[in-house]
């Protein structure tokens, strides 16, 4: 895990804090390699190691499957977490000081998770999913509680046009007084996706203004396409 440590550590953090500040997410190519890839795919068939499992057709929630890791997690999720969060929260504090909010993030992932708990947030939220053929995720946020962080990730584990077609990863914008933007991104399998989990500011004539962001995943034409996705806090209990 130290490598992947070293190589978070080394990313060009400026160019992602401004990807995240102009667009509200920010792409990392090739953070993972082909066996970290490999490695976590193969936890989805475990039995074990997971607190829930949704099957999302049930919840109208789309159409696919995802499991929720218990703790404790994964050495390679843990340190994915632990790694990133340093990086991002200096980002979410300047979008709450920029909407004039008193939300202010502290310096560890740790003291985040010790804020979850003391509000009765204490499930782990990291999921896997899979999708096949016709699979899709409506468009959502991942709040899972009053405390929770404004940034996420997404690991893309399987490559588009190789192991699926159409899954398209999907960001609406939806700016006050304004139709709403679609963003369509399709990243390759090894990269991480960092996005905003619910809002952004953006500069205006008089300031900065908080324009809310969901995501989700278009449908699959063909094949099957696994993530695993990080959310920073915990859910309520």
């Amino acid at each position: 895990m130290d490598r992947i440590s070293e190589r978070i550590k080394q990313l060009d953090w400026d160019t992602i804090a401004e990807s995240l500040h102009n667009k509200g997410y920010g792409l990392i190519s090739n953070l993972l390699t082909d066996a970290e890839v490999e490695s976590l795919k193969r936890l989805y068939d475990k039995p074990e190691g997971y607190r829930k499992t949704v099957v999302m057709e049930r919840y109208r929630f789309g159409s696919g499957e995802y499991k929720y890791f218990d703790y404790p997690l994964p050495e390679i999720i843990q340190t994915l977490r632990t790694e990133l969060y340093p990086h991002l929260a200096p980002i979410a504090n300047l979008w709450m000081k920029a909407l004039k909010m008193d939300n202010q993030f502290p310096n560890t992932h740790q003291q985040l998770l010790e804020d979850c708990w003391q509000n009765h947030q204490t499930k782990p939220t990291p999921l896997i999913l899979k999708y096949g053929e016709g699979g899709f995720n409506t468009l959502h946020q991942d709040l899972y509680g009053e405390v929770y962080f404004p940034m996420q990730a997404v690991l893309f584990l399987s490559e588009p046009t190789v192991d699926y077609a159409g899954g398209e990863f999907v960001l609406t914008q939806q700016t006050p007084r304004a139709q709403s933007k679609a963003i369509v991104l399709q990243p390759k399998k090894g990269d991480v996706l960092l996005f905003t989990t619910n809002f952004r500011p953006v500069q205006g004539k008089n300031g900065y203004y908080r324009v809310n962001m969901k995501h989700g995943v278009s449908e699959l034409h063909w094949g099957e396409r696994y993530t695993l996705g990080i959310i920073f806090h915990d859910a309520v209990s």
